[in-house]
């Protein structure tokens, strides 16, 4: 979700509808009909712009509001887009107190939209697309922030073997598999030199952390993935579950406060904001309130490595966009001149591993 704007209602809902451009409507609505008894009316349909995943469309009925996400079209990186984890992880959530959108259904096979999708219910709420969150005050700002690390919090503490996640990944040796991964993402993405991230995937494996701690991981836990309650400061729903495993809870951690290192330009950073007028908590206290509310010791906090990671894996990313985008099917229109940011954010990955981490 790459466009800085005003809180959306309706969860990443547009102003202005987007074509529907690549979904078989003449097969996919008489499939609803068939899979969901009592749907009434002429389904419309329209695409949510914005994000650089999954593409992702809104399917209304008169008595029914759904969501409709689906793998891209054409070549992908593997174990990318995996929908179907998304949808097996809000349906295990869901007996959980961490707010998920309730699932429908899950459909593997191509032949309605021509990739596997899945449906959820639409919730409706606020999706903030702008970290300096304009025309809000102060107080409120903090607040968004502060239900953000406690939603983080809440995530961590959930009980994975309980909710029937036992076999959704692998307990320990977290950063040495998805060093591994990301290593492979890169050499699969290159579409040219970048020696920041091989420097980066260097020093990483030369500094993998001993410690084995396993929790449910989001994987892409960042402000724009959460739905806020219409009026009030508080998650509704976490949203875009593709890259969620059973990990290492400072891996999410490290990725959720990216963007207090980061300019605003650098993909909608708040570095160098004057967050004290803004309302938004500093970096410090941010963390502070996470580690409280996750009860977790001066031992086991984010070092260096951590956001060094966190910023290398933002790196392959934006180089993978930069892949699709040469390939053709990229999700959104500015995949291109996103994928120029994979050297900042490299970059920023180095000066992290210089960067004292703070500890409380």
């Amino acid at each position: 979700m790459l466009n800085q704007s005003p809180p959306q209602v309706g969860g990443l809902e547009k102003s202005d509808p987007v074509p529907a451009a690549g979904l078989a409507v003449d097969r996919l609505e008489p499939f609803l009909h068939r899979q969901l008894p009592g749907l009434r009316g002429r389904m419309r349909i329209e695409a949510i712009g914005g994000g650089q995943s999954n593409p992702t469309y809104f399917l209304c009925f008169d008595n029914r509001r759904m969501v409709l996400r689906k793998k891209p079209a054409g070549d992908v990186l593997p174990s990318a887009h995996a929908v179907d984890r998304e949808y097996r992880v809000m349906q295990a959530l869901a007996s959980t107190p961490l707010p998920v959108p309730p699932v429908v259904l899950y459909h593997a096979e191509p032949d309605i939209v021509g990739t596997p999708f899945y449906l959820m219910e639409r919730v409706e709420g606020r999706v903030f697309q702008d970290s300096r969150l304009p025309g809000m005050s102060p107080d409120g700002r903090r607040a968004i922030y502060l239900a953000m690390a406690d939603t983080l919090a809440m995530l961590h503490g959930v009980d994975w073997r309980a909710a029937g996640l036992g076999d959704f990944g692998r307990e320990g040796g977290f950063f040495a598999r998805q060093l591994r991964r990301w290593q492979q993402q890169w050499a699969l993405s290159k579409t040219r030199e970048n020696p920041a991230i091989d420097e980066l995937l260097a020093w990483l494996g030369e500094h993998l952390p001993a410690d084995d701690e396993t929790t449910l991981t989001h994987g892409d836990f960042k402000l724009n993935n959460l739905l806020f309650h219409p009026t009030e400061p508080r998650v509704v729903a976490v949203l875009d579950w593709e890259l969620s495993t059973l990990g290492h809870p400072l891996a999410d951690v490290a990725f959720n406060t990216v963007a207090w290192r980061t300019l605003p330009s650098e993909f909608g950073g708040i570095r160098g904001l004057d967050l004290a007028a803004l309302g938004i908590p500093s970096e410090h206290e941010y963390l502070a309130h996470y580690y409280r509310r996750a009860g977790r010791d001066a031992a086991r906090q984010a070092t260096p490595f951590h956001w060094a990671f966190a910023l290398m894996r933002w790196a392959v990313m934006f180089e993978g966009i930069a892949a699709r985008a040469a390939r053709g099917n990229a999700v959104a229109e500015n995949a291109a001149e996103v994928g120029q940011m994979a050297r900042a954010l490299a970059q920023r990955g180095l000066e992290a591993i210089r960067t004292p981490a703070p500890h409380f």
